[in-house]
């Protein structure tokens, strides 16, 4: 059975690389991240051992598994996340607030470090593609 994930806005982040600064400022050497909503998902328990795919400029590029779920003293949901970021296929995705759902056979596959770059588009011209809605 397929894993479902989340996809989340990286609000605030132009981009991946800024979105990875912050996560790294964050994490300041933990194995994990607590990233806070207001809700605790319906389908929590599902969504153990998916990933959480982060989206900024119109796509999904990175994401993080999800290890599990807290409740932190104000009563909000804490989304205990890996720490790791693994960069994924560049997917066009419209922007929402909050988390929504992905499907596992919806979801995009990871990309090799160094695998085919030479065969990829490069960053700041994929990211014009997306923005005009052709990719």
């Amino acid at each position: 059975m397929d894993k479902l994930h989340l996809t989340k806005v990286a609000f605030g982040c132009a981009d991946f690389d800024e979105l990875r600064a912050r996560i790294a400022t964050r994490l300041a050497g933990a194995n994990e991240m607590r990233l806070s909503t207001r809700y605790k998902p319906r389908r929590a328990e599902e969504l153990i051992g998916g990933s959480l795919f982060w989206i900024a400029k119109h796509r999904l590029g990175v994401r993080q598994t999800i290890l599990g779920f807290d409740e932190d003293e104000g009563g909000r949901c804490l989304i205990r996340l890996d720490a790791r970021l693994v960069s994924v296929l560049p997917v066009t995705r419209r922007a929402h607030q909050g988390w929504r759902y992905l499907a596992g056979a919806d979801a995009p596959a990871d990309l090799m470090e160094g695998a085919g770059s030479e065969d990829r588009i490069p960053p700041m011209l994929e990211a014009e593609l997306a923005a005009l809605g052709l990719i």
